[in-house]
């Protein structure tokens, strides 16, 4: 299977939940990432009748999809680098705020040793107000295409489900 067909396949599986964007030219990213996906979810709490309200919980996810012909680890640093500010600046943290999840996924033709063994040793994580407010924690996944091999980082692993279909 070649990268665009890959790429379709993984957007068709986000698409029952997210919102998809692929290609768009108004998207901040647009330059970097091939398409980009976002969830948004929210929950209220409440004892007994609507008029005792307790709590509003928000939880976001902000997922964003690159491809490459050859990663390499300099390459790497600078998806990561981009997909975690990227996903940050779309954070509001408040009181009802708890997570805003950042995901990329890399789809590559070949992947140089070094940058596969960086893959799992990425991590970025922040909260917010002692995360009173929430916090971020940044997923990450590279598939090889040429061998089908799959990496993440730790958080990553659920992600590992959609590839392994491919």
């Amino acid at each position: 299977m070649e990268k665009d067909g890959v790429l379709e396949t993984l957007l068709h599986s986000f698409e029952r939940y997210y919102n998809v964007k692929a290609g768009e030219p108004g998207t901040a990213a647009h330059s970097m990432f091939k398409a980009e996906a976002e969830f948004h979810s929210h929950s209220e709490q409440y004892f007994l009748t609507r008029a005792a309200h307790i709590a509003d919980i928000d939880s976001h996810e902000y997922v964003f999809f690159a491809e490459e012909d050859n990663l390499t680890s300099d390459r790497l640093e600078e998806l990561a680098g981009a997909a975690w500010k990227e996903g940050l600046s779309r954070v509001h943290p408040g009181s009802g705020h708890r997570n805003s999840d950042v995901a990329l996924i890399i789809i590559a033709d070949t992947i140089e040793e070094t940058a596969f063994k960086e893959v799992s040793r990425i991590k970025h994580s922040k909260s917010y107000f002692f995360s009173l407010h929430g916090w971020s924690n940044f997923r990450l996944l590279a598939y090889e295409i040429s061998s089908g091999r799959i990496v993440c980082n730790r958080l990553g692993k659920s992600l590992k489900k959609l590839v392994s279909t491919l």
